[in-house]
C-alpha cells in the first residue's frame, strides 16, 4: 500500500495546476496520476518540424478570463491573437462555388499560445518538484477504508497498486469520472446523475490540422477561415504557429458514429479535397497533415459523448453536500468551473476553487 496525503486523479490543465497550488501552499505529500501515458490530457498539440499545433483545446479570452491570463504571464509564456485579417470563405453547396465575404472582428478576440497550447501545461509540468507524478496509471476504485480513502489503479501493463489518501482532487471530466471509477460507497444518486448527465467537451469532436510550406492563402487576401455545409469540416481557421509552421484546422461535421465507418485514410482524403475546393491547388498537398478523433479517445469519450453538446454545459456540484463523501472529494476538472465550464479557462477556475474548498474545510490540510 502507497501513502500520500492528497491524490489528484487526472493530470491534464486541472491537475497540474492543482499540483502547481499544492506546492506553492507547502503540500509536497501528494500524488498525481494520469491514465494517459502523457500529461496534458485534452491539451495535446503535435510537432511539425519546430512548430506544434492544436489537436485539442486551442484558444483563450485573456479580456474575459484573467485567472487563466494572470497564469500564462506567471510562466512567461509568449501568446499572439488568432490570426483573422482577410475574406472569409462560405461553401453552401456542393453545386456552388465557394462565395467569398468580409471577415470580421471579434469584440473580444481569441488568442492562442506560441508553440502551441501544450506549452502551458509543459511549463506547468517542468515546475513541480514535489510529490509523485504517475503516468500510465488508471484509477479503477476510489473505496472509504477505516478512515481513508484507498484508489486502486492499474499500470500500463496490468499491474495493480493501492493508494492510502485523505483527500481526493478529481480532475477528470464529471462524466468519465461516474463511467470509469467505482466509488465505495456508491456516490448520492444525484450527484452521479448530474455527473453523467454533464458532457464531455471536446469529447464528440474530430479536429483536422494540414501543414504548409507557407501561408499562401493570406497573399490572396483570405483569413483562412471557411464555413461549410457540404464537409467534411464545418468551420475552417487558420492554424499558424506564430514562430513559423503555417497550417489550416478544421472540426469534422461528420457524427462520431459515422465518422468510425470511413477509414482514415478517406476522412484525410475528404479532408484534403475540401480545401483544395476552398483554397486552390496547393491546398490539397499538404506537407503534413493530423486527425484526432476525441470521441475514440477513452481516456476523455464515453458512448452518451458521441451526440455532441450544443453549447458549454452549466457546471454540476463539484462535492457531495452530505453522507459520506463529503469533505472527501472535490471535482476539479473545467467543467465544473461555474464560470467558464468546458473551457481552457475553466480547468484553471476549477483547480483553483477546488484547492481551496480542500484547505477551508480541513484543519489537517492546512497545518
Amino acid at each position: 500500500m502507497l501513502n500520500a496525503r492528497i491524490a489528484i486523479i487526472g493530470g491534464g490543465l486541472s491537475g497540474l495546476y492543482a499540483a502547481a497550488l499544492l506546492e506553492a501552499r507547502g503540500i509536497a505529500d501528494y500524488v498525481l496520476l494520469e491514465a494517459r501515458d502523457t500529461f496534458g490530457g485534452r491539451i495535446l498539440s503535435a510537432a511539425e518540424g519546430r512548430a506544434r499545433f492544436d489537436l485539442g483545446a486551442t484558444w483563450f479570452w485573456p479580456d474575459l478570463q484573467p485567472g487563466l491570463q494572470r497564469l500564462v504571464e506567471g510562466l512567461g509564456l509568449e501568446t499572439f491573437e488568432q490570426p483573422e485579417t482577410g475574406d472569409m470563405l462560405i461553401e453552401r453547396a456542393g453545386s456552388q462555388a465557394p462565395e467569398r465575404v468580409g471577415g470580421y472582428s471579434a469584440a473580444s478576440p481569441a488568442w492562442r499560445m506560441a508553440g502551441g497550447l501544450e506549452t502551458l501545461t509543459d511549463a506547468l509540468r517542468q515546475r513541480l518538484s514535489a510529490g509523485a507524478h504517475r503516468t500510465g496509471c488508471r484509477v479503477q476504485r476510489l473505496r472509504q477504508q477505516d478512515g481513508h480513502l484507498e484508489l486502486d489503479t492499474l499500470d500500463a501493463s496490468g499491474q495493480p497498486a493501492s493508494w492510502r489518501v485523505e483527500r481526493v482532487l478529481l480532475a477528470v471530466p464529471p462524466r468519465l469520472a461516474a463511467h470509469m471509477i467505482e466509488f465505495v460507497p456508491a456516490l448520492p444518486a444525484a450527484l452521479l446523475r448530474a455527473w453523467q448527465d454533464c458532457p464531455t467537451w471536446m469529447a464528440p469532436h474530430a479536429k483536422y490540422v494540414a501543414v504548409f510550406d507557407d501561408a499562401f492563402w493570406r497573399g490572396r487576401g483570405l483569413s483562412g477561415e471557411a464555413r461549410s455545409a457540404v464537409g467534411p469540416l464545418v468551420e475552417i481557421h487558420d492554424a499558424s504557429d506564430r514562430d513559423g509552421g503555417a497550417a489550416l484546422f478544421g472540426f469534422l461535421g461528420i457524427p462520431a458514429q459515422a465518422r468510425n465507418t470511413v477509414p482514415e485514410a478517406g476522412l484525410l482524403l475528404h479532408c484534403r479535397a475540401q480545401l483544395k475546393r476552398l483554397f486552390g491547388d496547393a491546398a490539397g498537398t499538404p506537407k503534413a497533415e493530423f486527425l484526432k478523433d476525441w470521441a475514440n479517445d477513452p481516456h476523455t469519450a464515453v458512448a452518451a459523448d458521441r451526440t455532441p453538446a450544443m453549447h458549454h454545459a452549466a457546471s454540476p456540484p463539484s462535492a457531495a453536500s452530505a453522507g459520506a463523501w463529503q469533505g472527501r472529494l472535490v471535482g476539479i476538472a473545467s467543467e465544473w468551473s461555474p464560470e467558464f465550464s468546458g473551457y481552457v479557462a475553466g480547468a484553471v477556475d476549477a483547480a483553483q476553487r477546488g484547492v481551496e474548498a480542500l484547505f477551508a474545510s480541513d484543519v489537517h490540510i492546512r497545518s
